[in-house]
């Protein structure tokens, strides 16, 4: 055969082959604040964050909601929590309640796309049936707990234990950071390294109650507040459980087709030892403290790595955005946007040029009442949240008694120029005003009341043998 026939029939047969698909791990933290993370605070140590994120890109201005649940159902739905029931605050054990059984998950999607799917941490989307929990929702295993919060050791929530290997109740015998890195490697190592892998992986860190071993402790003993202490001991916890995540998909030759999505589920808490300095507020609130995300991608897809990212993105926008970079289609009739042409290109983008913080038309709207982006401006109006100063890492032994200073009910600022939200604009851009009210109602259209709270004595964990089980709603 002439040469170049040969030539041309080789470029014509690469352009039919189908690109891989990529492995992709997605990494939730939980309550980890703007600056509780070494690449933003040298005082915390956590390398193994620092290299994926300062090696990938950083997502400067990533934003997700005041609390658990809303963030979580927004990352696998697509859907802003004020369509979904999930506005006010975050599902509790015994409430009767789950995340929107009508909406397709991002795991199911993958499913389809021909992913093994894995979930390993804390759910925190409902359990008061089998049909609302992991293994239902497109994940083909699932290693961890239904709730919100539980101790690090025994893993019990309000006495009673709360911890899955799939459907079946068990309870490791070690600290869950370690647990969870533990299996994650098992997963890792048992996978088909011919399928594509989804691991979906919401650590239970750095949620209080603040537990941690001593030997992280004691690696900032230049800290003289406790919590604090503690707090960061379980970063450093955390950001050791990532390497070994690393370190696994490096050993079993996946690391180099592996997409790495980091992000936390909303601000830190300040009452817990997290903190967001020098942006506002903390979790519950819309301000900037609660909602604006350590975020970053690495690996897999991304042709300019080393750089910072700051298109705006929004937790509604992972699941489109997963499915594009996993070689889906486009996705339809969610509030999510696929990002990740910006992204794995590393260009500007102005996709996302709005967003909803919060909706909540509830009598008392925990985690704020409404808040709303639009370009460079933010609009607050009503409660934004219990936090609303401005929190310094706590240098003494005690925490300081707060000072929060009174607010307007409208509050509206240029968060490009004014990130820290101190400079209240809404007596002085009255057109700005008028327009970002306007739409703000538009949006109210769509709010769905909340899902009931409302205690339900069925739940009781003393008819599971002391475990939270579902099947009881």
């Amino acid at each position: 055969m002439d040469v170049f026939v040969y030539g041309l029939l080789l470029l014509t047969l690469s352009k039919c082959v189908v690109s891989k698909s990529p492995h992709i791990v997605f990494i939730v933290a939980d309550d980890l604040g703007w600056n509780d993370v070494g690449f933003r605070n040298p005082d915390i140590i956590s390398p193994n964050i620092d290299y994926l994120a300062k090696n990938g890109m950083i997502l400067n201005n990533s934003y997700v909601q005041p609390v658990c649940t809303p963030s979580r159902n927004a990352f696998l739905s697509g859907f802003y929590p004020f369509k979904s029931g999930l506005q006010n605050f975050v599902i509790v054990p015994w409430a009767p309640s789950c995340a929107p059984l009508n909406r397709t998950f991002l795991p199911q999607t993958l499913k389809e796309l021909g992913y093994a799917t894995h979930m390993i941490g804390k759910w925190h989307l409902g359990m008061c049936k089998w049909e609302c929990t992991p293994t239902y929702r497109g994940f083909d295993t699932f290693y961890g707990y239904y709730n919100g919060k539980e101790d690090y050791f025994n893993y019990t929530i309000f006495n009673h234990t709360d911890f899955r290997d799939n459907k079946e109740p068990t309870r490791p015998y070690e600290y869950s950071t370690y647990a969870y890195a533990r299996r994650a490697d098992k997963v890792i190592t048992q996978h088909n390294k011919s399928q594509p892998m989804f691991l979906y992986l919401p650590f239970q860190s750095v949620h209080e109650p603040i537990e941690v071993p001593e030997i992280y402790e004691n690696m900032y003993k230049n800290l003289k507040n406790e919590g604090r202490r503690k707090f960061s001991g379980m970063v450093t916890a955390l950001d050791d459980a990532i390497g070994n995540v690393t370190d696994s998909l490096k050993r079993n030759g996946m690391f180099e087709d592996t997409l790495i999505i980091f992000t936390t589920d909303n601000g830190g808490s300040p009452k817990y030892f997290g903190n967001n300095y020098p942006l506002r507020g903390g979790k519950t609130t819309v301000y900037e403290g609660g909602t604006r995300a350590s975020s970053f991608v690495y690996g897999s897809g991304l042709q300019k790595p080393n750089t910072v990212f700051d298109g705006m993105i929004h937790a509604v926008d992972w699941m489109p955005t997963i499915i594009s970079a996993a070689g889906g289609a486009q996705v339809r009739g969610t509030d999510g946007l696929n990002m990740w042409p910006s992204i794995s290109e590393g260009v500007p983008s102005s996709l996302r040029s709005e967003f909803i913080y919060n909706l909540d038309d509830s009598e008392f709207p925990i985690m704020g009442h409404a808040a709303i982006r639009i370009g460079d401006y933010k609009l607050i109006e009503g409660f934004a949240g219990v936090y609303n100063g401005w929190y310094p890492v706590p240098e003494n032994e005690t925490v300081t008694e707060r000072d929060d200073p009174k607010v307007a009910y409208y509050q509206l600022y240029n968060v490009k120029e004014d990130p820290t939200e101190h400079n209240n604009l809404y007596t002085k851009e009255h057109s700005m005003l008028k327009k970002m009210k306007e739409r703000l109602e538009e949006y109210k259209k769509y709010i769905v009341p909340p899902v009931s709270m409302k205690p339900d004595p069925a739940s009781n964990p003393n008819n599971y043998n002391g475990y939270w089980t579902p099947g009881w709603c």
